[in-house]
């Protein structure tokens, strides 16, 4: 095959043959030519064909054995699809070569272009292959370094035990209790900024305090480690939600994902004094926050910024949203959202949709003129 024929070259024919006798590569070709004469139209003539260049040259590797003959034709074609076809099909009429019966079969009609595009995938995996090779342990460190002090720099400490914790512990209502430093660094990566860690099995005094002021929620490892601090935070601590890790997993490792599911599973510690057979009275005269100041709070950080977030009971992001997506968003919510807040203006759409999806909370810049305003949903404006 010249070098014009493989620039060309669309499809292979690939056929094979067998001659009860023997023949040599010149009786197949003249047979090809000479049988084909005719049946199909001048436009798919094989002798034109091969004068104007649209198939290339026919080549044939053919054997002989014990008196009968076996071998292999290929046949470029740039013709399109279908003719190449035809033209293949055409092949099968063949019945005799030179003075031998003999049977032609295709095998398959190759796409050059599926070929090369192969050869084009598997060279780009190489080379990036080489180009994930050169970058050094030394620069994957580096850039590790970078991110990690960017989320350092976020990174507080609690009480006098110095603990781990997300800069909004303090102020925020409600609080993520989790086991060390890496579980509240992962958690800042993901913009949640109310985590303390108590670094141990045995939670630290600032940290027991603490739970006896906020609406608490256990974040725990999915092993024995997790199964230990528990039992501790039970004893020593007042728990509101209690949410693991997959079993075997560390919240260290969570991606974000995985991290929002386990947040929005969260369990109340009712049903986990249930699930140990403990009977137990809620007493419900600690924290009781003050929910539309915290609202409040979260609309003052949003404004100008054209940005929602979606919230659940515990004032958790679930979401972040432009306002302009907002009700596509909402009306897209499955459960567990509990207020929606928002850098814009109060629709009766709005409310409607809220409703639905059985929002207790919406807090804006401002609301228009709303027609009727369900007493199950409460509106809050700057």
């Amino acid at each position: 095959m010249g070098k014009e024929e493989i620039s060309t070259t669309k499809y292979l024919i690939h056929a094979q043959i067998n001659a009860n006798g023997i023949v040599e590569k010149p009786d197949v070709v003249g047979a090809i030519f000479g049988q084909t004469e005719g049946l199909l139209s001048n436009d798919l003539d094989l002798r034109e064909l091969q004068k104007t260049g649209r198939i290339g040259r026919i080549k044939v590797n053919i054997n002989s054995k014990a008196g009968r003959s076996k071998g292999e034709i290929v046949i470029p074609s740039s013709l399109d699809r279908v003719e190449t076809a035809i033209l293949a099909a055409s092949l099968e009429t063949i019945n005799r070569v030179g003075p031998c019966e003999a049977y032609i079969q295709v095998n398959k009609v190759e796409d050059v272009r599926a070929v090369k595009r192969r050869k084009v995938v598997d060279r780009a995996k190489e080379l990036y292959k080489n180009m994930m090779e050169e970058v050094t342990p030394e620069s994957l460190k580096m850039i590790e370094e970078v991110k990690e002090a960017m989320r350092i720099h976020e990174i507080t400490e609690f009480g006098n035990e110095k603990l781990p914790a997300g800069p909004n512990v303090a102020s925020s209502d409600a609080i993520l209790v989790v086991e060390g430093r890496a579980d509240v660094l992962n958690l800042l990566r993901y913009g949640v900024k109310n985590a303390v860690a108590v670094e141990g099995v045995s939670v630290p005094k600032s940290v027991a305090e603490l739970t006896k002021k906020k609406t608490v929620t256990a974040f725990l490892d999915g092993d024995r480690g997790g199964d230990l601090i528990l039992k501790e935070l039970l004893q020593v601590g007042e728990l509101d939600y209690v949410t693991r890790a997959p079993r075997g997993s560390e919240v260290e490792d969570l991606t974000k994902e995985e991290v929002m599911v386990a947040l929005r599973d969260k369990i109340p510690v009712e049903q986990i004094y249930h699930d140990m057979g403990v009977k137990t009275e809620k007493v419900v005269e600690k924290k009781t926050p003050d929910k539309i100041g915290l609202l409040k709070g979260v609309l003052a950080d949003l404004e100008g910024s054209g940005n929602g977030e979606i919230l659940d009971d515990a004032l958790n992001i679930i979401k972040e949203v432009k306002v302009e997506n907002l009700y596509q968003e909402i009306n897209n919510l499955h459960n567990g959202a509990y207020a929606v807040v928002f850098d814009g203006v109060v629709s009766q759409r709005l409310i409607d949709v809220a409703k639905d999806k059985g929002l207790k909370y919406i807090v804006a810049v401002r609301m228009s003129e709303v027609v009727k305003k369900p007493s199950n949903i409460k509106v809050i404006t700057r």
